[in-house]
């Protein structure tokens, strides 16, 4: 069923006529569009005409989206419908007169079915929330939230704190706190420092009125600096039994929904803290919004799961070695950790900023929101569509849905009221759930498909070491891509925390080169065989092609170099290879190389037990890549008693000169020249074998 395309030049401040009318239509294969000028007013009859046809509809105002979705509600509209800015992001503008391209891939971008859905992350809360901190900020916030959670206090002032008085919450006191977990199933561990058990405490003051020294007070714990150990206040609490001058079980630990940490320094560091815990710290501002969010985080919740993991392709470790480490050294929510020669990811943990994926050179973790078919579809319509309505030198702006997307429509409205210059017409914005989901793979992709810069918008909410990936990946794009003969700076990292800054920044790139022609296909699910129709297709059209380009270091393609005169083919690389990159021959003792397999995750150099494997990027474009490439071999070593081939020269002789004093093999080296089969036979055969009696005391 065709879809619907509503536009409106917002009361005439957009150039939106009969003739960008035209062109909008032709761009997406339907009937001229009629811009309205008023569609949530006076002509709001045409969208309601639009509602009554059953079509999927794209409303081109996000504005009045609350007024055109509750229309369509009042309507019972069981079609499609989406909403698209074309005002912020193009039409409100210095160049608005030449964003009708851009509008056109917006609007086909919108009309795009949505996206098949991912699997759910579950949580639950039932409200019970640990306040953790000095007593003089806790106390007072449990009383506020008490009335609508389950509140813990886990006080960490110690003596000199706010004065306890009812007792209506269960109430801990002690130090060396440390946290983990998510919403719903948060661990807690502290040590009970202080003599005084807060939670057997009765408040009764006997231990106040007994201690001479006056070492309590109404915070029940005890300056130990000041006590005498006279242990006067155990004797008046003994009934209680809340004090206790030599408690052996001082690890406490407990469990808990939320978390709500008043501490001065988060005990949660993390740049991205796991859902259900808000450390505020003393921020009064900051402790009012996290208590408002916290009285909404009891029940049910979900998130999508952000990640897809194919444990084969996985290059982090072999044999106890560990290999390629990007993903978990770039996580800034701990959710990927070691699980022997393998990873795993907490989906609880982990908040989708996609980073993960972005650096691992194997495609062994994929991003899922959205997948990379999905986003590659996307961008490919957009820039398809560009180019049917006579768009020239497109560019994307990747930008977050949050902060990106604010500075985005900020930027619009200064633009609209001549405070800017706005969006330049070829540049067409793409939110995504994270600026650091999208590699390599997509941004290549989206060259080839014919965008003359892929910019990317960190406005200050990413991770450090996420900005630190994203340029070396770009940096990797970029060699590839002059090598090629394609000029100028293809992938540009954009920083800006503010509208004017985000102006300022959009003005700087500089249209580059890109192929001739187009490319057609679409981006595959895996990200290497995505890059292997990428690279066919730029060196097809490069202004220079080249078939050999060296990379940088950390660059996920390249070669091995093996020294022949220290490798003695014991094939221990060949079975740490994850990749199937280093094989061997069954026939012959040949170490053989696939190019194109091999992902530079380095196991193969630190499981040779010679030193004589190293790393070599670069990016290899021609047939030599898919061949089986011999490194090194060497003649086999005849046994002496069947003469079957089962090692090399050069093995045997290292063997003779290691084990030539060994017991096992004392006055019987001629067994190390046989194979397994005949090293047994001459065993069990009649000569006189050694004995640890012969052995020299």
């Amino acid at each position: 069923m065709p879809t619907q395309f509503k536009v409106c030049s917002c009361n005439r401040t957009m150039p939106l006529d009969a003739a960008a009318g035209a062109t909008l239509g032709q761009a997406l294969g339907t009937e001229a569009l009629q811009p309205a000028t008023q569609l949530c007013r006076r002509e709001v009859g045409s969208y309601l005409e639009t509602l009554e046809s059953g079509q999927p509809a794209v409303v081109a105002c996000t504005q009045e989206r609350a007024l055109f979705a509750e229309l369509a509600e009042q309507r019972q509209a069981g079609a499609p419908l989406r909403f698209v800015n074309i005002r912020e992001t193009g039409g409100w503008g210095r160049q608005a007169g030449q964003a009708v391209p851009k509008m056109a891939a917006l609007l086909a971008a919108a009309a795009l079915p949505d996206p098949d859905p991912v699997p759910e992350v579950n949580y639950v809360s039932g409200g019970n929330v640990l306040l953790i901190g000095p007593s003089e900020r806790v106390l007072p916030w449990a009383k506020r939230l008490g009335g609508e959670l389950d509140v813990s206090m886990l006080l960490t002032s110690g003596h000199g704190g706010e004065p306890l008085l009812e007792r209506r919450f269960p109430t801990f006191s002690g130090d060396r706190v440390r946290v983990s977990g998510w919403l719903g199933a948060f661990k807690v561990q502290w040590q009970q420092a202080n003599p005084i058990d807060l939670e057997l405490c009765t408040r009764c003051n006997a231990c106040i009125a007994a201690c001479p020294e006056g070492a309590i007070d109404l915070s029940y714990q005890i300056n130990l600096d000041a006590c005498t150990a006279h242990r006067d206040c155990m004797k008046a609490c003994s009934a209680i039994g809340a004090i206790d001058f030599n408690r052996e079980a001082q690890q406490r630990e407990a469990a808990f929904d939320l978390v709500f940490d008043l501490s001065d320094q988060p005990l949660i560091s993390l740049h991205q803290p796991p859902q259900g815990y808000f450390a505020p710290g003393a921020d009064v501002l900051r402790q009012a919004e996290h208590a408002l969010q916290l009285s909404q985080m009891t029940g049910e919740f979900t998130k999508p799961k952000f990640f897809v993991y194919k444990e084969k392709l996985c290059a982090h470790g072999r044999n106890r070695k560990t290999g390629c480490n990007a993903c978990i050294d770039i996580c800034s929510t701990a959710a990927i950790d070691h699980d022997g020669d393998r990873i795993k990811v907490n989906p609880n943990l982990c908040a989708g900023c996609g980073a993960c994926t972005t650096v691992c050179p194997s495609g062994a973790l994929t991003y899922a929101y959205p997948r990379p078919a999905d986003i590659g579809l996307r961008l490919k319509t957009m820039l398809a569509t560009y180019a049917r309505a006579g768009g020239r030198q497109p560019a994307l702006l990747l930008h977050s849905q949050q902060q990106g997307a604010l500075l985005v429509e900020q930027l619009g409205r200064l633009a609209g009221s001549k405070a800017a210059h706005g969006l330049p017409a070829r540049v067409m914005p793409v939110d995504l759930h994270h600026v650091a989901s999208t590699g390599i793979d997509v941004w290549l992709s989206a060259i080839a498909y014919g965008a003359t810069n892929v910019m990317l918008l960190a406005t200050g909410e990413e991770a450090p070491q996420y900005l630190e990936a994203l340029e070396q990946q770009a940096e990797i794009a970029q060699v590839i891509l002059n090598a090629l003969g394609y000029q100028g700076r293809h992938v540009v990292l954009l920083r800006a925390s503010d509208p004017l800054a985000l102006d300022r920044e959009l003005q700087r790139p500089q249209p580059a080169t890109v192929p001739a022609l187009a490319a057609t296909w679409n981006i595959a699910a895996d990200k290497r065989n995505t890059l292997e129709f990428v690279f066919d297709h730029l060196l097809k059209h490069a202004p220079a092609p080249a078939t050999e380009i060296p990379l940088p270091a950390g660059a996920p393609f390249g070669a091995i170099r093996v020294n022949t005169s220290a490798c003695t083919l014991c094939m221990s690389c060949v079975g740490a290879c994850p990749e199937s990159a280093l094989i061997d021959n069954p026939n012959l003792p040949q170490l053989r190389f696939i190019e194109q397999n091999c992902v530079q995750c380095g196991l193969c150099e630190k499981t040779c037990p010679e030193n004589a494997i190293s790393l070599a990027p670069r990016l290899l474009l021609d047939e030599r890549a898919k061949q089986r490439v011999v490194l090194n071999e060497a003649q086999p070593f005849h046994c002496i008693r069947c003469a079957k081939p089962f090692g090399t020269l050069q093995m045997v002789e290292n063997m003779l000169t290691r084990l030539a004093g060994h017991g096992a093999f004392a006055g019987n080296l001629d067994r190390i020249k046989m194979c397994g089969d005949c090293r047994v036979i001459d065993m069990m055969q009649g000569g006189r074998e050694t004995s640890i009696l012969d052995l020299k005391r």
